[in-house]
């Protein structure tokens, strides 16, 4: 059973579109025509154009640094961009901060690089070097014969250079014995033959 009370307006006009689709969010809303719209850019563009017909007319020389680099010649501007400092956030401006981890980031110039100065290397090209330069070493003592798998491989090498000795050694008695009984043979042929 479901009661509703009449002396309470809101919980009354809560529940008035409950069986509704859509709740309670899309019903003041409001749409600017385009004309309004342009009509509020035009008036932003006349007020930023009187503000620096302002500033350009009223300050001349005294103005702000940035403003002045703008009107200055190229080379000119090269001197001004090393005495200008950045603008600092917060409190930045009011406290010294004096953080030994913090790194400064200064810009410089392709004039003021130094192209001719030795360049440091990172970790991970200093350590394929070393593996270069170390495979090359190996190599060499490899070839010279000084490394144990160098010393493995002539060992093995000359064990099997005497069982290619061996091995000839045995084909050639083997050729020889099967020449003297083919010799034997034939002696013993013609002897049959010349009787």
């Amino acid at each position: 059973m479901l009661v509703l009370c009449v002396t309470y307006p809101k919980f009354l006009e809560h529940f008035a579109g409950a069986g509704r689709k859509g709740g309670h969010k899309g019903r003041a809303r409001q749409y600017t025509s385009p004309e309004e719209i342009d009509a509020q850019l035009q008036a932003e563009k006349q007020k930023a154009r009187e503000e620096e017909e302002q500033e350009e007319g009223g300050e001349g020389a005294t103005g702000d640094p940035k403003k002045e680099k703008k009107s200055l010649d190229s080379d000119e501007s090269d001197e001004d961009d090393e005495d200008y400092q950045q603008k600092r956030k917060g409190v930045e401006g009011l406290i010294d901060i004096e953080n030994p981890n913090r790194v400064i980031q200064t810009t410089k110039k392709v004039t003021q690089l130094d192209l001719d100065g030795p360049k440091e290397l990172s970790r991970r090209e200093r350590e394929e070097i070393e593996k270069q330069k170390a495979k090359e070493r190996y190599m060499k003592m490899h070839l010279a014969g000084k490394t144990e798998q160098a010393k493995a491989d002539l060992a093995r090498l000359a064990i099997i250079r005497k069982q290619r000795e061996e091995a000839a050694r045995k084909k050639e008695e083997e050729r020889k014995a099967k020449d003297e009984a083919a010799m034997a043979g034939k002696r013993l042929q013609s002897l049959s033959l010349n009787k």
